[in-house]
């Protein structure tokens, strides 16, 4: 679980973590959980087949659990998921498999979840608004992300890093002499 303020790079940071590791050639599948209805976050979760409901794309659509498949998933903003969401999150990381909606045939998943919330879960658990046993499931590792601005002094070796990778990547040679660029900052 990844925890920190909007903006602080939850997902470049659970990006991070899939490329560090044993999954990195395998996908990388995102979704923000709070920038979708429920209804919409589970067909994106999980697919549908063809005729599910209306409009549902001919043929039916894979999920993200199935996109993922062999790499990670990161859910951004777990904390705004309705209770009743929780238990079918809850039921596909107990049980490694999905049944897409409208669907009866079992698909087995083989997926890292990586987490992001602003949210302070253990107080939301404690408040019933998130399900304890779903929390012990997702937080087995809790990270947290100081925001840049109360790390400043990271500030300019991290310019300096992006700088560094830009000219990389255009072919580029960066000239300066000192770190006197950066002096006005």
């Amino acid at each position: 679980m990844i925890y920190g303020e909007t903006g602080t790079g939850k997902e470049l940071f659970a990006q991070s973590i899939h490329n560090g590791s044993r999954r990195a050639n395998m996908p990388f599948v995102s979704v923000n959980c709070a920038a979708l209805s429920e209804t919409l976050l589970e067909s994106e979760l999980f697919g549908y087949e063809e005729g599910s409901f209306t409009g549902a794309v001919r043929g039916g659509k894979k999920g993200l659990f199935e996109l993922a498949h062999g790499g990670t998933l990161f859910l951004d903003e777990i904390g705004e998921i309705s209770l009743g969401f929780q238990s079918k999150l809850l039921r596909v990381l107990q049980e490694k498999e999905i049944r897409k909606i409208g669907g009866g045939k079992v698909i087995p998943i083989n997926v890292r979840i990586i987490c992001a919330t602003n949210r302070n879960l253990f107080e939301e658990v404690e408040e019933e608004r998130f399900r304890e046993d779903l929390y012990y499931r997702l937080s087995s590792l809790e990270l947290d992300l100081i925001p840049l601005r109360l790390r400043k002094k990271d500030i300019i070796p991290m310019a300096i890093s992006f700088l560094n990778e830009e000219c990389i990547k255009e072919n580029k040679k960066l000239y300066w002499s000192n770190d006197s660029i950066f002096n006005g900052y």
